[in-house]
């Protein structure tokens, strides 16, 4: 238990004494009695709840701490590692960098997410990704007992409005693969009958495509480290890890294409050699073909929402779309595509009603007290 000591006649007022879990003894000065008093009260009450913080390891300023906690998270991608510490360096640090963890209120969170949706005019997302690394750190100080509680609860944030998803027909992909450059031509089929993500075709490797089974193994992807791109053996979840069927016209062309490619480890690369990197890839092959086609805007990503519809449509069922696409768990396919199952819907509603027609032109069951007793009031 602490106490309180009278020090007024040094014209200090009074000191509120404790000891601490560590049985270290701490104290804070106070003008009235009462306030002490108070305070004394309140530190008891977490003591016994378990909930009390050292108000000295809450001083640490907030650029130190996020350091820390960056540089003990050992399973981050090295793209995913490299966008975060962005988005850190860019648009917390300015803001949080210097004040101590503990003075981080959250009125100061909720004014700094609306000056970066309105003052800076940064999109939506971008600003929810923020606040994300922002949270996580926060999390981690509460979790250290830096502070009692995370400032990041019931923070407004900017809607994200929702896009209407392109996807194309296979006439309008095959306008597509007909219009860019023949060496790359196949890359358009993959994209949009396989549905791979642009790391997975360009880390795509000769070894990993199984002519003879027509499969395409999915264990590693290109990604951005830095100011650098190179292959990586992790996709971007476990979930990635598959092995995608490859329809018969897609192994021939593979094979055609590999025929004449450098002889490299890769299936798709430089046109001189080395890796497929995208932005140089975007606007010398893709642009322009998707300009020749008259397709309007559509993004290489899109393909792969293409084969999500490619696949409905021919009566795909969810878990077989979540598989080929290497979702984490059909929930994230449903959330994306899930609006292009009506037709299943239609059809289950159909069956339904022919089942509830049968049941009207089937025989009646013939009358059987033996086999009805166990249904009677006499037995139950």
């Amino acid at each position: 238990m602490g106490h309180i000591e009278d020090r007024r006649d040094q014209g200090r007022g009074w000191r509120a004494r404790y000891r601490g879990p560590d049985h270290r003894e701490r104290s804070k000065s106070f003008k009235r009695r009462i306030d002490a008093e108070r305070f004394l009260a309140s530190v008891e009450v977490s003591l016994i709840e378990g909930s009390w913080v050292d108000p000295k390891l809450g001083k640490i300023r907030f650029d130190e701490f996020a350091e820390r906690v960056f540089s003990s998270r050992m399973n981050l991608r090295p793209s995913t590692r490299t966008r975060d510490e962005t988005y850190l360096r860019r648009h917390v640090l300015p803001q949080f960098g210097d004040v101590p963890v503990k003075l981080i209120r959250r009125n100061d969170v909720q004014e700094w997410v609306r000056s970066l949706s309105e003052d800076k005019g940064l999109a939506p997302r971008t600003v929810r990704e923020c606040y994300r690394i922002l949270g996580g750190i926060m999390r981690e100080a509460a979790l250290e007992r830096l502070i009692s509680e995370s400032p990041c609860q019931r923070i407004s944030l900017p809607r994200v409005n929702h896009v209407e998803r392109r996807f194309l027909s296979a006439s309008e992909v095959e306008v597509l693969a007909q219009a860019i450059d023949a060496r790359y031509s196949p890359i358009v089929h993959v994209g949009a009958y396989l549905g791979l993500r642009w790391g997975e075709i360009a880390g795509l490797k000769r070894k990993h495509v199984d002519f003879l089974r027509r499969r395409v193994q999915i264990v590693g992807s290109l990604e951005r480290d830095g100011n650098r791109v190179r292959y990586v053996e992790e996709t971007k979840t476990i979930n990635s890890r598959r092995s995608v069927p490859v329809p018969p016209f897609l192994i021939e062309k593979l094979a055609l294409h590999l025929a004449d490619a450098p002889e490299t480890e890769f299936v798709f690369t430089a046109p001189e050699g080395g890796l497929l990197l995208y932005h140089g890839w975007r606007s010398r092959f893709w642009k322009p073909a998707v300009e020749r086609a008259s397709l309007g805007h559509v993004t290489m990503h899109e393909l792969r929402h293409t084969a999500a519809a490619l696949w409905i449509d021919q009566g795909a069922n969810p878990v077989t779309v979540q598989r080929r696409m290497g979702h984490k768990d059909v929930r994230t396919t449903l959330q994306l595509y899930g609006h292009l199952f009506p037709e299943q819907d239609d059809l289950l509603t159909q069956r339904m009603e022919m089942l509830y027609r049968q049941s009207l032109a089937a025989p009646p069951r013939p009358e059987n007290n033996t086999e009805l007793g166990t249904l009677s009031g006499e037995n139950l």
